[in-house]
């Protein structure tokens, strides 16, 4: 790569002075993407239902100033547009928050299953009417490997992931110059794994794990430095970034 390509990579990874908003960033992903955001030099509102996880997550950070809270629900359009109504002008936005449910087809609950939608596709669309960019800037959704090896019991997740895959090729075109991009992780080792499988969940992230051809399970980090490459790279839009550790080929 010559010289002067290598520089720019370098600093268009720097996000000095730019403010990314984090839905769903006082635990897990979105917590790991906060992280990382901070670590490139930028400010960041982390976005969530309860003030008190927002907070733990906020003191959690450190980096005072550069570091603030929203309380919002981003399944109800009102409160999306006041986030971005109230806050300074935005360069990324990305989107983790979700409320996953499984459960055979023939045993679904109708009800937990619209949450699901309206936590990661209506949410989505919420999103993309109200933000306001400051320069090109990005707007990131999180989908997952489940659009593209689903599993008994994972009808909702895998059509919701799948469908934000097609809703981010028709805004990148839409929004532009703003990008538009989905990273897709796979089986990442976050508080949400407690709710699904309990006290298994350490059995069976090892199980996992030895399946996969990275032989471990991934950890937020390993989002929040896929994600930074999305906000970074000005050449990327209307893509799907899969970090699954090789899941999608085992």
């Amino acid at each position: 790569m010559a010289r002067d390509a290598l520089n720019r990579y370098f600093w268009d990874m720097n996000l000095q002075d730019q403010h990314v908003v984090v839905i769903g960033g006082s635990s897990g992903i979105g917590l790991g993407v906060a992280s990382a955001a901070l670590e490139a030099g930028a400010s960041v509102t982390l976005v969530g239902r309860a003030p008190e996880k927002l907070e733990a997550a906020a003191s959690r950070l450190g980096n005072g100033q550069r570091v603030r809270t929203f309380t919002a629900d981003v399944t109800e359009e009102a409160q999306v547009r006041e986030l971005f109504q109230s806050r300074p002008p935005v360069n990324h936005v990305v989107v983790t928050a979700v409320h996953a449910y499984y459960a055979p087809i023939r045993q679904f609950d109708l009800a937990q299953a619209r949450r699901t939608l309206d936590s990661k596709l209506m949410a989505a669309f919420n999103v993309a009417k109200h933000a306001r960019f400051e320069g090109p800037g990005s707007l990131t959704f999180t989908g997952g490997v489940a659009a593209d090896r689903p599993g008994p019991g994972g009808a909702v997740i895998a059509s919701v992931n799948g469908a934000l895959v097609a809703l981010a090729r028709s805004l990148a075109l839409e929004l532009a110059p703003v990008r538009v991009n989905v990273i897709s992780p796979g089986w990442i080792d976050t508080p949400m794994w407690d709710v699904i499988a309990g006290a298994a969940k350490q059995e069976r992230l090892e199980q996992h794990a030895r399946r996969l051809p990275v032989g471990r399970v991934g950890v937020p980090a390993d989002i929040g430095s896929a994600v930074l490459f999305l906000m970074g790279n000005g050449f990327t839009t209307g893509e799907t970034l899969h970090v699954d550790g090789g899941h999608r080929l085992v």
